[in-house]
């Protein structure tokens, strides 16, 4: 199908009468995002799930889409008022207690990792990691685990391996001349920052499997 024929029958199957060609484009090149009900429309008139379309969700009204709960289902399970929750949801901003966190994990589904995204505490994770692998990893040992809730010795194996991995990365262009080695060296230390994150979940699943 064209773009004309989905907003064709996104208009005369789903009641979106503003739904046309350039609406369907915009979401194609990615420079519109539909909304919930739009995606609902879009899946079904693909003949696909909301989840096939989103692929990994990420964002909070995203993971709840793609369980195809409504958001009076998910705001009643984690006690919030309804306006409050469609607040939080529009502006990916959560403001929900620990319990209601961890209600909302429940509802929908949500590993750790994709808790921690839409309450909207990576960027704050990741400025411990990074506090952990450059100067004494043992004092972020208690920080980390409050935010996480994670186990402390599982959190001190974790940080301490990737304080060492870190500091070897650093360290091994020291050992060359100054020039290329070095500057090799530091860049793969910012990238290692960077993507801090990402090294760390693996690691976390590895180590708690011992």
């Amino acid at each position: 199908m064209g773009p004309e024929d989905v907003a064709y029958w996104m208009r005369s199957s789903y009641g979106l009468p503003y739904v046309g060609p350039d609406l369907v484009m915009a979401w194609e090149r990615g420079t519109m995002t539909p909304t919930a009900p739009e995606l609902t429309a879009l899946a079904g008139v693909l003949w696909c799930s909301p989840r096939e379309l989103i692929g990994a969700p990420r964002t909070l009204r995203e993971h709840r889409v793609t369980r195809g709960l409504a958001p009076e289902d998910v705001a009643r399970a984690v006690g919030l008022e309804l306006n409050s929750y469609l607040r939080m949801e529009d502006a990916g901003d959560w403001h929900g207690s620990d319990r209601q966190a961890s209600a909302l994990a429940d509802v929908l589904g949500l590993s750790l990792p994709d808790l921690i995204v839409v309450t909207g505490r990576e960027a704050h994770l990741a400025d411990l990691l990074r506090g952990a692998v450059t100067t004494r990893w043992q004092a972020y040992v208690r920080p980390t685990a409050k935010l996480l809730s994670l186990d402390r010795r599982l959190l001190e194996a974790v940080l301490q391996e990737m304080h060492t991995d870190y500091q070897e990365l650093v360290t091994a262009g020291l050992t060359w001349a100054n020039g290329t080695a070095a500057t090799d060296a530091g860049d793969a230390g910012r990238d290692h920052l960077e993507q801090i994150i990402d090294h760390f979940w693996p690691l976390v699943q590895r180590t708690s499997s011992y």
